[in-house]
């Protein structure tokens, strides 16, 4: 059900195996020039703080990988269904890869549906279903359940977390 992209290649890779890359993400993108998928980018937020920084990252990397998130809660709401399509669909046409987070164990502890991890969970399934019916290019995304990354890296995820809790207070984490 979790629809996964082709992984790019790369920043030091050929000319021709970085335009494959990039085709094999998004057919047709490969002739788009690099201003036209800065502008393409671009056009997605209000402001871009740094832009030579964008201009850079996308020629030094074919497949720049973005990313996003949510907690599942429920109904999604129109704007969250069509202007995330839209967006993404944008990013995919640019040559990006779009990693998209499904913060299931924060929406539990966050006590959304009633703190039922199996209910986060269909919620979360039904949002991508929601995204496929809009028309969102799944092929240029993948979509990652962070129970599932935490459980995978539990060695990586928790020693981090204790330790980030032993150097902060709640005090100094709220500022």
């Amino acid at each position: 059900m979790d629809p996964s992209a082709p992984s790019g290649s790369s920043a030091d890779a050929s000319a021709s195996s970085s335009s494959s890359a990039v085709e094999d993400l998004a057919p047709g993108m490969a002739a788009m020039s690099l201003q036209d998928r800065f502008e393409l980018l671009r056009g997605i937020g209000e402001e871009c703080i740094q832009e030579d920084e964008l201009m850079n990252l996308l020629q030094k990397k074919p497949v720049p990988i973005c990313y996003d998130g949510f907690e599942p809660s429920g109904r999604m709401h129109i704007a969250q269904g069509i202007v995330k399509t839209i967006n993404v669909n944008k990013m995919v046409r640019a040559g990006c890869k779009v990693k998209i987070w499904i913060a299931d164990w924060f929406a539990q502890l966050n006590n959304k549906m009633g703190g039922d991890l199996k209910k986060i969970q269909t919620v979360g399934r039904y949002m991508i279903e929601i995204w496929r019916a809009a028309g969102m290019n799944l092929d240029g995304v993948e979509f990652l359940w962070s129970s599932e990354e935490i459980n995978n890296r539990a060695n990586e995820y928790w020693p981090l977390v204790m330790d980030i809790a032993c150097k902060n207070n709640v005090k100094r984490i709220m500022r």
